[in-house]
């Protein structure tokens, strides 16, 4: 039989306790059920699952606690949280990712969306295990191909990055063509093929936070709102989360959680300025500006070349790295560089 993954399924209402429980039997998952966060969180730690849909209000110990106290343990801190709840304000959903979730489904949902979303981060979690033992294990033994292994890294990643991709069609192939321009900026700016290797990989996967934004908000033909925006924010901080655990020869988890800082302080997670930025970060943030800016969105069609450099250059020495601007302009202006589709 195939192990489709074990569930801990937490509610304090018998009723829909029992419809999560035998909606996700009768796909084939493993599921156990708690009925209030006290048993959910000994239940996790006796058996700890690979993925948990919690509840928010419930008596006693409501589902944000029980997030709080399962990220903290050791054995359960890795384990994915999915908030199911009628809970529909956003600050409530912010709340939610603040603590841990990586995603909501709202009641009354829908079987299909809530099997859909099981199914993504039950394989999300999957591969970034396999990813963490594949590094783990190619390192201990030395292969002697170190070719073979980094072929084997990107594979591995680039399975991690379709799965954001799959959530967002509007922006599918962004994150292959971010990593194509910024490979081409690094090398025009005569960088280490070892940099310029971490420099692609990085791009590949700059979004991976965004699997933890609910595909609404991704996928909105308007402009966000603020609170929408500001959740929208926390991909870089995400992304350096589901990273940074895993032991790459590049500092891949630090470029993508930078690769939206600005060299005055403007920027996001952490505001940093100029000096605190890695390089490769700058790199990242011109390429996917000019990325963006050129592509279609659901709130706006594409806006060309021209407006993207046009941007980048009036910014140049205030948010973006004068040296990665002028490498990219000239690949664009003199080299004839276009980004693949």
């Amino acid at each position: 039989m195939t192990d489709k993954g074990k569930i801990l399924a937490v509610d304090d209402t018998p009723a829909s306790l029992k419809l999560l429980t035998d909606i996700l039997k009768a796909e084939g998952y493993e599921v156990r059920s708690a009925i209030s966060g006290e048993l959910a969180l000994h239940a996790a730690a006796s058996n700890p699952p690979e993925l948990v849909l919690l509840d928010i209000r419930m008596p006693e110990m409501d589902g944000f606690e029980v997030c709080r106290r399962l990220k903290a343990d050791p054995r359960t801190c890795t384990v994915p949280v999915i908030f199911v709840s009628a809970v529909t304000e956003t600050d409530e959903k912010v709340e939610g990712f603040k603590v841990g979730a990586v995603d909501f489904v709202t009641k009354p949902y829908q079987r299909d969306e809530l099997l859909a979303r099981v199914h993504t981060h039950l394989e999300l979690n999957r591969l970034r295990n396999q990813l963490e033992d594949l590094v783990k294990e190619r390192t201990a033994q030395l292969m002697d191909s170190e070719k073979k292994l980094r072929a084997s890294l990107i594979d591995s990643i680039t399975a991690l990055a379709a799965i954001v991709e799959m959530r967002d069609p509007y922006t599918s192939g962004h994150q292959r063509r971010v990593a194509h321009l910024a490979i081409a900026i690094a090398k025009e700016l005569q960088m280490p093929a070892e940099q310029i290797e971490g420099i692609h990989l990085a791009g590949v996967v700059h979004d991976i936070g965004k699997i933890q934004i609910p595909a609404e908000i991704l996928s909105k033909p308007g402009h966000l709102t603020k609170m929408e925006f500001e959740l929208v924010k926390q991909h870089a901080q995400s992304g350096y989360e589901i990273l940074k655990s895993i032991d790459f020869p590049w500092p891949i988890a630090q470029i993508v959680q930078q690769h939206h800082e600005r060299l005055d302080g403007s920027g996001y997670p952490q505001a940093l300025g100029s000096a605190q930025i890695l390089i490769e970060s700058k790199i990242v943030a011109v390429a996917d500006v000019v990325e963006s800016m050129m592509s279609h969105r659901p709130y706006r069609p594409g806006l060309g070349i021209d407006a993207a450099l046009e941007e980048i250059e009036l910014n140049k020495g205030k948010l973006f790295d004068p040296l990665v601007v002028d490498a990219c302009t000239k690949l664009f202006k003199e080299r004839g560089y276009v980004i693949p589709n």
